[in-house]
């Protein structure tokens, strides 16, 4: 066989590889995509909140609500003041917004379902973030390199033959010095 069919049959093995590599790749990605789709599906399916903690959010929601309007209604008698010619400081504006900002943002996050919400949503994400990285240490594996696990089992070995080797120095250097008394 010459070089060049050589070289072409190489070219052609490699660019195989690479394809099917490709391919592995898009199936992970495939996998991962659904998983996600999968367990969004499920956090919804699990989000919907129980009547008494729908009250409870509607009440806190309501509640904001009428901080915003209280703080829309201050905003507009204070412009008018300025209107008529009284001195309305401009940052007498800006703590209206943050104070009503405050209260409205107590409101909603201080409910039940507001923490219910929000306890469903980080166990949503961590079971997707666990998912993905599953599907991530796989596609490593795939791809002929070394996962999380292949590490840590090299560090255990790495350390165990430390510890061996320091218990073998410890035996020599007794065995030195009896031989030396």
């Amino acid at each position: 066989m010459s070089d060049t069919n050589q070289m072409q049959d190489n070219w052609a093995e490699m660019v195989e590889q690479m394809n099917d590599a490709v391919a592995d790749s898009m199936e992970q990605n495939m996998k991962a995509q659904a998983a996600f789709v999968e367990s969004w599906a499920d956090a919804v399916e699990d989000s919907l909140p129980k009547e008494d903690e729908l009250s409870e959010g509607l009440q806190g929601y309501n509640q904001a609500y009428e901080e915003w309007m209280n703080a829309a209604e201050q905003m507009v008698e204070r412009s008018a003041d300025a209107a008529q010619g009284e001195d309305v400081d401009p940052s007498e504006f800006r703590d209206i917004w943050l104070q009503s900002a405050n209260e409205a943002f107590k409101h909603v996050m201080g409910t039940s379902a507001f923490a219910a919400a929000n306890g469903q949503l980080v166990e949503s994400m961590m079971e997707m973030q666990q998912e993905a990285d599953e599907l991530n240490q796989d596609a490593i594996a795939q791809m002929g390199f070394p996962t999380r696990d292949d590490m840590d089992e090299v560090a255990e070995r790495l350390l165990e033959v430390e510890r061996r080797q320091h218990a073998v120095e410890e035996k020599l250097d007794r065995v030195l010095e009896h031989l030396e008394e």
